[in-house]
């Protein structure tokens, strides 16, 4: 099955458009997307909104010892030192304009906070950007470990989910592993694939990919690319070799440089995402492995201070566990 209308956003199964073409969260989602997103987020919120919480009922009013221990709290979030000032100085800013010093109205601190935080995660657009016509091409990187390959057979899965034909590329053939690997996904979510030999010229493989792409007009193609930082030059150079051969067959692709980040590395995590912005012009991110941390501050992190919009988070193993992000 073919979808005609490219020039729309990728519509959700309901109709709905949202971030990255899938449904976001709202009253017309299934009550228990709502249950499983609280339970695989539940480390993170606990890690910033319950200390914050106990830090407010265990001084009772707003003050600055209470500001200090709350900078603490979301640095220890790894909401990040720079993006953490911001809130806080923000804070205090609100604080004195609305004179809440000393005051012990807790739903105030509670909802001016939720609000700085929602007004730094709408910077950039999550948006998946899509072709007009022909296919919408995706190139995926990351390094080793992060999620990279999965995060791109769970996207297909969506995709295919929606009626949308999809077609992956093995671009990744630094590691015969990740060829494999993706080829497994592949297999489970029911999509072809265009497959490269180890040690090939990733261009090689994607020249082939839009020869496939061209006879097959799928609606969306997802290339899995390597992500060696310690050979940047390397990567910059083949990642711009890429592009060249993806927008010859198809002017203005491709449309988004994704990058898979394990949201439970933190800090490191915005340091590797500093690298490839600089080396590979990423117009979006993907934060894996949120279930499994306290330490999702980092994507305040990430839109504040590299102004990247994180576009989908992995919250779980299965095929269904990656959703588009949505700040509330």
């Amino acid at each position: 099955m073919f979808w005609k209308k490219k020039s729309e956003s990728i519509p959700s199964p309901s109709g709905e458009r949202s971030a990255g073409g899938f449904s976001a969260p709202d009253e017309t989602r299934p009550k228990g997307l709502f249950a499983k997103l609280r339970e695989r987020l539940k480390a993170t919120r606990e890690s910033i909104a319950q200390k914050a919480l106990n830090l407010f009922r265990l001084r009772g009013k707003i003050d600055n010892e209470l500001l200090d221990e709350l900078e603490e709290v979301l640095i220890s979030a790894d909401v990040g030192v720079a993006s953490t000032t911001a809130l806080i100085d923000e804070l205090r800013d609100r604080i004195r304009m609305e004179k809440k010093a000393n005051s012990t109205d807790q739903a105030w601190l509670t909802s001016t906070l939720r609000g700085l935080m929602r007004e730094m995660l709408e910077q950039g657009e999550r948006e998946l950007k899509t072709a007009s016509e022909g296919p919408s091409i995706y190139l995926v990187i990351g390094v080793n470990g992060v999620g990279k390959t999965t995060a791109i057979g769970k996207m297909a899965y969506r995709f295919k989910e929606q009626g949308k034909s999809v077609l992956l590329v093995a671009a990744d053939t630094f590691r015969a592993a990740a060829i494999d690997q993706l080829k497994i996904w592949a297999e489970r979510a029911e999509v072809p694939i265009v497959l490269g030999d180890e040690g090939a010229d990733p261009s090689s493989v994607v020249f082939n990919a839009m020869s496939t792409a061209k006879a097959q007009n799928p609606d969306v193609v997802i290339i899995d690319t390597a992500g060696r930082l310690h050979t940047k030059v390397n990567l910059m150079q083949e990642l711009a070799k890429m592009t060249r051969v993806i927008s010859r067959e198809f002017e203005g692709s491709p449309h988004e440089n994704l990058l898979v980040l394990d949201a439970s590395t933190g800090q490191n995590a915005l340091s590797q995402a500093r690298t490839f912005l600089e080396s590979c012009g990423v117009t979006g991110l993907i934060l894996t492995k949120l279930d499994g941390t306290a330490r999702g501050g980092v994507v305040l992190s990430v839109h504040k201070e590299l102004n990247l919009p994180v576009k989908f988070i992995g919250v779980g193993e299965g095929i269904e566990d990656l959703e588009p992000f949505d700040p509330d």
